[in-house]
């Protein structure tokens, strides 16, 4: 059943497609999605994420142990795809000087409070990350857990631009729900160990209203399809991490589960250099 608070109920989502749906669909879906899903979704997910913390991924993977991004003191750091900005938050609190983008002004309302919750006021810029509002050779590195990546058309678009804003020799960082999952349901349970579907179909993942609207998009690439893209647009992949399940993480998050954390990856970090 439904919510009456949630944004399925908001937005009249009435069943699942698998269709192409192009860039600008892809925008209007995702910005109603996360600015209906902003509260649901804090109240959920915002003790694990924290207010100034840079957590990679539902396997608690955090900046601050892995060390992902190298030294960040003095550095001009981008997160692409920020929610309520915690990463940037974080990143700044470390002596980088981080500006955090976010396309939903629901997402960014979130950052705006935590920003004056903690003290540590990053700027908030609300873009699409395929058009970066910044000039070239910007930043020293770019990240994103799990933002934006996994939910634009154009992915090759995202990294070009990635590229241009970093200086060279600068790291673009990124975490995406690991591409062998789209064989599976989303089920934290026994059923999601069964394969379901073709890792091969790109087709994306789209929720609709009662006309055929889009209200939700998730796109799906390959891993290969990731390191054509990323080559395409001049960034060296040099590392791919692929968390383990922590021992002891008993918590749920979505399909992520301590039934399927043991058996496959459901993570995918790529660390690029331009």
């Amino acid at each position: 059943m439904v919510s009456e608070t949630s944004a399925e109920h908001a937005l009249g989502t009435t069943g699942v497609a698998r269709m192409a749906v192009g860039s600008a669909e892809s925008v209007a879906a995702n910005i109603a999605w996360w600015d209906a899903d902003a509260d649901d979704y804090h109240r959920e997910h915002g003790e694990f994420l924290g207010v100034s913390d840079f957590m990679w991924c539902p396997e608690r993977l955090r900046e601050a142990e892995v060390g992902l991004l190298g030294p960040v003191a003095g550095k001009d750091v981008l997160e692409i795809g920020c929610g309520s900005a915690p990463c940037a938050r974080w990143l700044a609190d470390q002596g980088a000087r981080a500006v955090a983008l976010d396309l939903s002004s629901g997402m960014l309302r979130y950052a705006a409070a935590a920003n004056t919750l903690t003290g540590t006021r990053v700027p908030l810029v609300r873009a699409n990350a395929e058009r970066l509002p910044f000039a070239s050779g910007s930043f020293d590195l770019a990240c994103s857990a799990f933002g934006a990546v996994p939910f634009v058309a154009d992915v090759g678009a995202v990294f070009a631009e990635v590229a241009r804003v970093l200086r060279p020799g600068g790291t673009w960082t990124f975490a995406v729900t690991h591409p062998m999952r789209w064989i599976f349901p989303d089920d934290p349970g026994p059923d999601g160990l069964r394969v379901t579907g073709s890792y091969f179909d790109r087709t994306p993942y789209v929720e609709v209203d009662e006309d055929g609207t889009p209200t939700y998009v998730e796109h799906h690439r390959t891993l290969g399809d990731y390191v054509r893209a990323l080559n395409a647009a001049g960034l060296e992949l040099f590392d791919l991490v692929e968390p383990e399940w922590p021992e002891g993480h008993t918590q749920e998050w979505g399909q992520w589960s301590p039934l399927r954390g043991e058996l496959f990856p459901g993570t995918a970090i790529f660390r690029c250099r331009r």
